[in-house]
Parts: structure tokens; sequence; C-alpha cells
């Protein structure tokens, strides 16, 4: 079984996302019907991630993703976006969200913010809520953001946090070092899990192998282990990339010396128990 953990619709008819007009490759709509891997069985079920829409229209893209699910079951978890920059919103904004079963976790970007943003008490204390309220977070920063990023932790123990695309490291650069240090002290911090993905779109073409991709994945193999590692393809952002058969290739060729217990638990098993998914057959 395999439970794709980060995955993003939209439909820029029906919502705006100012950053597609940067993307005009990613400029049409994506839905479960579009995903490929969907459509052949080879991933079972996914989480949808919020995709960064205009902030006022949020709730209406919660919406649009129930809309989907009731279409496709296999859409087990929505990471809804909440303003938690604002101490007047960000708790209303939550107390809403309580109200939809399939939202398992929450995210408001830290990349693209200035120094500071994650860490200013107001959005320290929305986090804190969201742990309090037994949901996730989904960490999105880049490289240089991640003692930022360990500050927040540090400071939010009942919060389950998970990290997208590895942190971004920059890879483009080589730039393997000082990454590699702040994954070792993020990690250390049990209460935080990380998603292998996202490393195609930090690469250069001539970059996107296993072999160039592979100590990245393995120092967060060897840092998070097999028990808070979990699969992501970030479609459809992955086609800027390469694509998802690409990916899958990247990942299938690392972890093809682990048992399958291991494979089943990066493949859906952590997934399903960082989220508290009830996946499509049980509902």
């Amino acid at each position: 079984m395999v439970v794709d953990a980060h995955v993003h619709f939209w439909d820029p008819r029906a919502l705006d996302y100012p950053w597609l007009r940067d993307e005009p490759a990613l400029a049409r709509s994506f839905a479960p019907a579009d995903y490929s891997a969907l459509a052949d069985g080879s991933v079972d079920s996914v989480v949808f991630v919020e995709a960064n829409c205009a902030p006022t229209q949020s709730e209406r893209e919660v919406e649009h993703i129930e809309r989907l699910a009731a279409d496709d079951p296999r859409v087990a978890g929505i990471v809804a976006f909440a303003d938690l920059s604002s101490s007047d919103s960000g708790g209303a904004a939550l107390a809403r969200l309580t109200t939809v079963e399939r939202v398992v976790g929450i995210r408001q970007n830290i990349q693209g913010h200035a120094p500071g943003f994650c860490v200013q008490p107001a959005f320290v204390r929305g986090v804190q809520l969201v742990g309090d309220g037994g949901r996730t977070f989904d960490l999105c920063v880049t490289a240089d953001q991640l003692p930022q990023a360990i500050d927040l932790v540090r400071q939010c123990p009942g919060t389950r946090f998970v990290l997208d695309h590895c942190g971004k490291p920059d890879v483009r650069n080589n730039a393997f070092a000082s990454w590699a240090n702040d994954i070792a002290l993020l990690a250390e911090y049990e209460n935080v899990w990380c998603k292998l993905s996202g490393l195609l779109t930090q690469a250069d073409p001539g970059q996107r192998s296993a072999d160039v991709l592979a100590p990245y994945a393995d120092c967060v193999f060897d840092r998070f282990g097999h028990a808070r590692l979990m699969y992501g393809s970030d479609w459809p952002v992955v086609n800027l990339g390469g694509g998802v058969d690409v990916w899958r290739a990247v990942v299938d060729h690392f972890t093809s010396s682990w048992s399958d217990a291991d494979r089943q638990s990066f493949h859906a098993d952590n997934a399903v128990r960082f989220y508290g998914l009830r996946l499509h057959a049980d509902r």
C-alpha cells in the first residue's frame, strides 16, 4: 500500500493562486483524476496539502477539496491553511476547521517570509494551539530557515511536526554540510517527522538522479529512521523537476534494500499514524 503524504490540487478558475502566475506550466486545474499514480493504482490514498491560494480564500479551498474527496475518497486527509501569525484570526480559523473531519493538519508556509516570522509570539502560540487541538503542523521552510524552525519546535513540545521536502536543501549549489547539521539538530526532537519529497525541484536537471540525491535521502533516513520518515511526491509541483515517475524511481532505488516491513512503514503506515488517517476502505 502507498499513501502519498504530499499532493496538491487546485483550480485557478475557482480560486486565486498568485504564485501560479510565475509558473505557467502549472497554471491549470489539477484534480485527483489527473494524478496518474492514482489512476493506475500505484498510489492508494493521498494527503492534500494546502496549495497557497489567496489567504482570504483558504476556507473555500478546504470546501473545494471536500467536494473532490466526496467524489474520490482516496483523498484521505487535508492539511489546511490557517493564518497563525494573527492572534485575532488564527484561533478562530482553527476552531472553524475542527468541524471538518478530513482536516488532519495545518500548514502556513514559513518559506518566503522574513527572518523571525515563525518565532514571533503570535505564530508560536498558534502552532501550540494546533497541537492542543490534536492536529499536526507541516513545516515548509528552506534550508536557511531551519535554525528558526528548530527554535519554533523547541517552543512547541505538544505539537507534532513534519518537515516538508526535507527542508529544501540547496542541491543546486551542493550546500550539503550546513543543511545536514541542521537536520541532525531538528531530528533530535522526537515530535518531528520528515517527508522524503521535493528534492527534484531543488536540483538542476543534471542532478536529478539517485546517485546525486542519495546523500540527502541517506541523511534524513539516518536522522529520522524508519519510524519518522514518509513518502511524498509533491505532485504536481514535481512536474517542474522531471515528474513523479522520475521521483518514484529515485525513491525505489533508495529503499530497494529495505525489508518489506520498513518499506510499508515508509510508503504508508507512517503517514497513517502521523496524520491519524482513516483510509477510504475504513470510511
